[in-house]
Formats: C-alpha cells, structure tokens, sequence
C-alpha cells in the first residue's frame, strides 16, 4: 500500500468513526455502555421508578437509584412517571426525557401533585393536521379554545392530554405552531407519530422520526397516572419511498412492551396511543394483541381514518377517533358525518368513561337527524357517532315510543352533500363520503308532524334530538 493510497483510506476510516460518533451519542468503543442515577422528590429517592432506553426497562431500588445498560440504537432514556407526581413538561409538551450522552449520570426530579390522581380526565386529540397557516389559525380559533372550556369545567381535577398521530401534515415547521395549541390548552401534552409527522426520503423507517424525535423525544414510552398505566406506540412503518409506509409495531416495540408490562397489575386500566387502527389496519395485530393477553381492561386509542368507530376485539375496546381538523378543516364533519372533536374520557380508579366533544357544540350534541322523503313515506336516518354495542337508540312519532331503529350502513347525508363529487370539498377534494355503521333509520308516514331519537350510551347517559 503506497502512502498515499494509506492516507487516503485512514481519512475515510476517522470520518467514518465521526459520523458513528455523532450518530450514537454515548462512547461506541465502550461496548457495556451504562448510565446510573437517582430519581427523587424533595431530595427523597423514589422507588419502584420504571426507566427504559426503549430497550432495557429497570427498576429504582429503595433509594430511588437505577442502572441501565444502554443499547447502541438507543436514542433517549426516559422515565415512566410514576403516579402521584407531576408530568415533567416544556411548554406544556412532555419532557420525561434526555437524550442519550457520554455523560454517565442521569438524575430526574419529581413534584409531587398536590392532589390524588385515582380520579383524573385526558383527552385524545387525533390529526390536527394542519398544513398552512390558515390550518393553523382554524384550529386555533375553533379547537383550542373549545379545549380550554372543556377542561374549565373540569374543575379540580388532574387533566393531561394525547395527541395520536398526524400532529402536522407534511410541514414540519408547523410543529412550533401545534405547540403553541399545547401552551394555550393550557394541561401537559403528550405525542405519537403519525405517518405526516415522518421524515421522507432520508432513509428507511429507522430515520423517519428524526424530527419528530427533536421536537418530541422518543416514539413510544409509557407513564403513569391513579391506577391507570398509559403506552405511547409508533405504529407507522415508513417504507423508504416517498410517502409509502403501513401498519406495522416493529418487533423491537413489542419486545420493549413486554418488558414494559411485567412492571404492570393485569387489572390495571390500560391506554395504549397509537396512530393507525390496530384492529384492521396493523399488519402484526395478531402479536401485539398476543403481547396483551392476560389484561384485562384494555383501552387502545388510535386515530387516522377521519371518521369516529369503536371496536371490540378480544375484549380490548378501540377508539378510533374523529378528526380535530375533520375532512381536513374544509367544514365542521368528518369523512362519515361526526362533527370535527376530540375524545374526552374520565378515569376513577380502574374504571374508564368516555364522550365524543363536538368542538363548539354541547357535549349533549350527540346525534345528528336526517329526515327525507321518498315515495309515499319519509325516512329517518340518524347518525350516532360515538355508538357502541352497548347503546340504545330509539325513536318516537308524535310523541309515541315506536322501539329501536333499524342499524344500516351507509353514507351520512350531510357528508354526501359536503364532500361527494370530484369538485368537492374546495380546495380538497380528494375528500369523500366514507360508509359508516353508526347510521340508524326508520320509516314512517308523511302525516307524522314530530320525530325524537333518544340514544342511551353505555353509561346510562341519555342524549336527545328531535325534528
């Protein structure tokens, strides 16, 4: 080898070391990479503190003290924040995190709440999605300040919110903007991936998050609030061309999971946040769901679709969301009727109740009625966006109880006239009636002057509408 063919090759080697270097940010030539640390609250170590590199999950002993052995793809450290303390927040935006270092010490803080977190409110925001500026002040003037009453009303009582997925559509520079939203809600937000907040044409999936992960940390952890354990999944595989990506939690996930859940009772009350639907649209739903056997009250929460629909497979409920920006902010109804909003749920203990918010409406406002004619009879069609198998809905003509109406399938009127056709909606018009199952009809004679639908929800709570 000649000097110059030497020098040459040694200069690609020490580049090739740097760029390694930057990429994992701890030392790779220490192979048993470990962080320690204590996790305290007013000086006091805290026990029984869950801590995870997203690869290796460990418990703090009973001075609150914890050793990780960090893995080399490991990009964060975090801690599960335990119940009774406070969400560790930036602005609002969660922050249980740091960033992997060559530092060897990692010390967390924790205050205390001032009340008992048994009893708590979160919501679940799915796709804000906003793309431009005009998004932006839409969800600003509409979404927002509903948030903010909502949450007034609550009273005292600890509230968090979760956004699932598609916090921004494509333009990333419109994080700063959702985060504005957050400081202004005014309760601690925390964040999953959705398949517009990746990262295109920089790599395969295990890049895709790279600004993500500057503006919100890591992809999936968990915390803890009361009685109730929360998971924050990525569910969106990023395939390595343009905007090509499926459903698919990557075996890593799944493995951390595991580990995750052995530190959790199999009757806790268990939120897992996610983007895409698991039920049908999660290619390896058969070994997550496997992860999950043994527990027995599951709560998934995922968004996506832009329609609202609530799903029961092996006794784990999945609320897959209606839209923060709707049709994406072209009106106020999603895809399927349900007006835009956000899920709002109550936990006491282990017990979970739950309503759909129509933002700038009642929360009483929970159906919407159709009456049309046809030959000779009038038809009603009602859309009860937030059914499940445990509801009831029934109607009356003039005044008389006539039992339940019939449930169909088919397109919510109101998005037929709002969305169908290709010159609709302005603007975006590749938005279009989807087929629901929470539609609800009857027929009746045109000589009926007064139409009621009273839907019971599973909770016993009672919602009325009437033409």
């Amino acid at each position: 080898m000649n000097r110059r063919s030497f020098l040459q090759k040694s200069t690609l080697l020490g580049t090739t070391m740097f760029v390694s270097l930057k990429s994992y940010s701890f030392n790779l030539f220490d192979l048993e990479a470990k962080i320690s640390g204590r996790i305290t609250s007013k000086g006091k170590g805290i026990a029984g503190v869950v801590v995870s590199d997203g690869f290796s999950v460990v418990q703090t002993d009973k001075n609150g003290n914890y050793t990780i052995e960090i893995n080399t793809l490991a990009k964060f450290i975090w801690l599960s924040t335990p119940s009774g303390y406070e969400f560790k927040t930036e602005s609002n935006i969660a922050k249980h995190y740091e960033s992997v270092t060559v530092k060897s010490a990692l010390n967390f803080e924790l205050k205390a709440l001032q009340q008992k977190d048994d009893r708590h409110n979160f919501i679940i925001w799915a796709d804000p999605q906003v793309k431009n500026k005009k998004d932006v002040e839409l969800m600003m003037t509409t979404a927002v300040p509903d948030v903010k009453k909502v949450v007034g009303a609550m009273g005292n009582v600890p509230v968090h919110g979760i956004t699932v997925g598609d916090i921004v559509w494509d333009n990333h520079a419109l994080f700063v903007d959702y985060n504005k939203a957050v400081v202004q809600m005014g309760i601690p937000f925390f964040q999953a991936l959705g398949n517009h907040d990746m990262d295109y044409r920089m790599g395969g999936d295990e890049t895709s998050d790279k600004t993500f992960g500057e503006h919100y940390g890591p992809t999936y952890y968990s915390f803890n609030r009361g009685k109730a354990h929360y998971v924050v999944l990525d569910d969106v595989r990023y395939l390595g061309t343009e905007r090509n990506y499926d459903g698919f939690i990557n075996q890593m996930q799944l493995d951390w999971l595991a580990k995750d859940l052995k530190f959790v009772a199999k009757d806790a009350l268990l939120i897992i946040c996610l983007h895409i639907p698991v039920h049908n649209s999660v290619k390896n739903n058969t070994d997550f769901y496997k992860v999950l056997e043994g527990f027995t009250n599951v709560h998934i929460m995922s968004g996506h679709t832009h329609y609202n629909k609530n799903v029961i497979t092996n006794d784990i409920y999945e609320h897959n969301h209606g839209t923060v920006c709707g049709a994406w902010w072209t009106g106020p109804i999603c895809e399927d009727g349900t007006p835009c909003g956000y899920g709002v749920y109550e936990v006491d203990g282990t017990k979970l109740k739950w309503y759909y918010q129509p933002t700038g409406l009642s929360k009483n406002e929970q159906i919407h009625i159709y009456v049309d004619e046809l030959t000779n009879q009038k038809r009603l069609i009602a859309n009860v966006w937030n059914w499940d198998p445990q509801w009831k809905v029934e109607y009356f003509l003039d005044g008389k109880a006539m039992g339940e109406l019939s449930q169909e399938k088919g397109f919510d009127p109101l998005a037929v006239t709002l969305f169908k056709g290709d010159q609709l909606p302005m603007g975006r018009t590749f938005a279009e009636p989807k087929k629901t199952d929470h539609l609800f009809v009857a027929h009746f004679s045109p000589s009926v002057k007064k139409v009621k639908v009273v839907a019971t929800d599973r909770f016993g709570q009672q919602f009325t509408t009437e033409v």
